[in-house]
């Protein structure tokens, strides 16, 4: 793959060299999120120093994000960057800043290109790759970006290599980073049939996790590799879209005590999305994520392996979760019980409509079971139903707004373990101001 990467580069080289002009673009654009939310119910949370609230306490905080964007375009070269503080008011951490993004762009006359820097990744419909910006801090890889697009044709090549510091003698070791992943290889590959609403892509990523300890003779370092295969499918004629994804997993995955189990995991979805206006919609569909193996035991007492032989449990990565399962996002940022993971499956119809040319209104409504076979328990995990307003004051300053009711079973109950609510109450809002300071040409 490396040897595809040089020989890209070296074919644009010559391109590259005779696109230099004087013409020059430069904006600077600055992003205000203010984000709000409220909930009760659910899981109980530790305080950080083993004491754990009431399932029942309701919390209450705000959160501020300010970034300064900048880009510089000439032809031929883009210059992207993005520093960021992401804080809750009142916090420490509001002298903190950050680098979310920083990348430069080389591209030729005849589609070849190389990119390199932090990146705000993002494929297909974000399942597997995106930047999952909900999160306010959201998610960016330092990594070099090589690759073609022209024609209908979109080839790009990825590698990453992630350390901890510039050490000469230990940094080979790369522990509690910014990514959880020490070095990834992906190919992604998407092409757009001529003249006909149909879009196909193609993906294969080779992921390598840190395992063992720098310090120990009987679990010494290793990198251990996972692999995620599969495509995407977007048909979308004049008032229809539908979509299908099919991914696996296989290697080894690196559990908590750092240490490697093999994977063999699958997911597979389908959405159909009917638009016949751009001021109502409808959309629905269906997920599965596969689980582990299921051991029962009494209630009250441990639940699944703390350290299975084979793990089942697809992980989304690098996905825009609160797109797909939820946005809540209660199944992949929560854990279950000593590292059970029973899978997920998510039937869901959603409502969608445009009121006024100002106003933006949807609501979903998800039935979630687990996909593992559970001996003594109901497969259903509950229902979740999420409200989601967005009104746009001017073209830089926009209002958002949501609420999710989840009601859930005793099988999330149990499976989650203890003192949860059957029920989860969650209210949020979003004002996000982005005002352009300006854009120069010379």
């Amino acid at each position: 793959m490396r040897r595809i990467f040089v020989l890209l580069l070296l074919a644009a080289t010559g391109a590259w060299a005779q696109t230099d002009t004087l013409s020059n673009k430069l904006s600077v654009q600055l992003h205000f999120l203010t984000h709000g939310e409220t909930c009760g119910g659910g899981l109980p949370r530790s305080d950080g120093g083993g004491a754990q609230s009431s399932a029942e306490d309701r919390s209450n905080f705000l959160l501020g994000r300010t970034r300064l964007i900048v880009d510089y375009e000439r032809t031929g070269l883009q210059a992207h960057a993005v520093i960021q503080n992401s804080a809750v008011w009142g916090s420490s951490g509001n002298t903190a800043l950050k680098l979310y993004e920083g990348w430069v762009r080389m591209s030729a006359a005849n589609g070849l290109f190389a990119q390199v820097g932090r990146v705000a990744l993002a494929y297909d419909d974000e399942r597997i790759i995106g930047p999952n910006d909900f999160a306010t801090a959201a998610l960016s890889h330092d990594v070099l970006r090589v690759g073609y697009e022209g024609h209908g044709h979109q080839l790009h090549g990825i590698l990453a290599y992630n350390q901890n510091g510039a050490n000469v003698y230990s940094g080979t070791y790369y522990d509690n980073g910014a990514q959880y992943y020490k070095t990834m290889q992906t190919v992604w590959y998407h092409y757009d049939v001529p003249r006909f609403p149909l879009g196909a892509s193609l993906l294969f990523m080779n992921i390598g996790q840190q395992a063992g300890s720098p310090d120990s003779k009987y679990n010494p370092p290793s990198t251990e590799y996972q692999q995620m295969y599969g495509g995407y499918v977007n048909y979308h004629p004049k008032y229809l879209t539908l979509e299908g994804s099919y991914y696996r997993q296989s290697g080894k995955v690196v559990n908590s005590i750092m240490d490697a189990a093999p994977i063999k995991a699958w997911m597979a979805s389908v959405k159909a999305t009917v638009k016949p206006s751009d001021s109502y919609g409808m959309e629905l569909g269906y997920d599965y994520l596969s689980g582990d193996d299921y051991v029962p035991v009494t209630y009250g007492g441990d639940l699944g392996l703390p350290r299975h032989e084979e793990e089942g449990g697809f992980a989304p990565l690098f996905g825009s979760r609160t797109k797909f399962y939820g946005i809540m996002d209660y199944f992949y940022e929560s854990a279950y019980i000593n590292g059970f993971t029973p899978g997920l499956q998510n039937a869901f119809i959603g409502l969608f409509g445009k009121p006024t040319s100002r106003l933006s209104c949807r609501g979903t409504y998800h039935y979630l079971a687990v996909a593992t076979e559970l001996h003594d328990l109901n497969r259903t995990l509950g229902h979740s139903i999420d409200l989601q307003a967005s009104y746009r004051f001017t073209k830089d300053i926009s209002l958002k707004a949501g609420y999710t009711l989840m009601y859930g079973t005793e099988t999330m109950d149990r499976l989650k373990q203890g003192n949860t609510s059957k029920s989860a109450r969650w209210g949020w809002f979003s004002l996000v101001v982005s005002p352009s300071l300006f854009t120069t040409k010379w």
